[in-house]
């Protein structure tokens, strides 16, 4: 491919790398540095002039370090004459700030993306967001992707004959159903209340669940409180077994070790958007790559051609 440069952040560069790899470009290298004052410095080390640059950078913890980088390297790559500039977020952190539902906060979903239009993106493209409407917070051209496919492709090598999955709410009860007919299974969900970031109350599952083979989808796993609540319901509903699936494995305060000392629980599957340490992997984790799709996004975002054909 011509004309085209990669660069990434701190963030996740094995990401950024096996996208390179399908891509068959170089990862152009980054500088980042600090001044004695601890201001972060970052240098794009490669040429930029009226190029079609990509910045892959997940907002992963620390979410504010790298959310400073990509900030940084958009102005960057904006003051280098670049002819084109796309910021990929394998994982848009901020997605989960999407309504003020509390006096006096902010909508950081809708702030974010100002920040990274006013740095100078002029395009996204971005993985599993939390929510449709934050598609919506951005002023410039969003191609929104989902790892459903991939997540699918894994799931059918299994005996699905009295499998059904299970979202954790119906606010993810469309992805939840849109998952369940790849796999040619029935759907089912909980009725969740959310009362802090890590307090929730699932009341009810709505949907037969009964000696079933359970699939939990999710969008995200941070410290698991939602799944823990889920558990308890399908307990009660005595399901045979469990498997629980989610497109960013963030796994906080040891949500995997957690979750793997759960007897039910057959197996736990993640992609990686965000970058998954060595401390947080157990025999029951499993991580699927988004990089072909990633790539695959980029390379027709770069010639033009269509996006959404991907999910055809």
């Amino acid at each position: 491919m011509r004309d085209i440069a990669v660069f990434t952040g701190s963030a996740h560069p094995e990401l950024a790398a096996e996208i390179c790899e399908h891509l068959a470009v170089p990862l152009m290298p980054t500088r980042i540095s600090r001044f004695a004052n601890d201001c972060i410095e970052v240098q794009l080390q490669g040429n930029c002039r009226e190029r079609d640059v990509f910045l892959i950078q997940p907002l992963s913890p620390p979410t504010q370090e790298h959310l400073a980088e990509l900030l940084f390297m958009i102005d960057a790559a904006r003051g280098a004459s670049a002819g084109r500039i796309t910021v990929v977020l394998p994982h848009y952190a901020y997605a989960r700030s999407d309504k003020k539902d509390e006096p006096r906060i902010s909508i950081g979903g809708r702030l974010v993306a100002d920040l990274l239009t006013t740095a100078g993106a002029d395009r996204v493209l971005a993985m599993t967001l939390h929510s449709p409407q934050v598609h919506g917070f951005f002023k410039i051209p969003v191609d929104h992707l989902h790892a459903l496919r991939e997540l699918a492709d894994h799931f059918r090598a299994y005996d699905l004959s009295n499998a059904v999955v299970v979202s954790p709410d119906l606010g993810n009860a469309k992805e939840a159903a849109a998952f369940a007919r790849m796999l040619g299974i029935e759907v089912a969900a909980g009725a969740k209340q959310r009362y802090a970031d890590d307090k929730v109350v699932i009341s009810s599952v709505i949907g037969e669940v009964a000696d079933r083979d359970v699939i939990v989808l999710d969008d995200e796993i941070a410290k698991g409180s939602t799944v823990f609540e889920l558990l308890a319901r399908l307990r009660e509903r005595n399901v045979r077994s469990v498997r629980v699936a989610c497109t960013h494995g963030l796994f906080a305060a040891d949500a995997v070790q957690r979750l793997s000392a759960e007897k039910e629980i057959e197996e736990i599957v993640c992609t990686n958007t965000v970058p998954i340490p060595p401390a947080n992997r157990t025999d029951k984790l499993t991580i699927l790559s988004v990089a072909p799709a990633l790539a695959e996004a980029m390379r027709r975002i770069h010639n033009g051609e269509s996006v959404s054909a991907l999910f055809g």
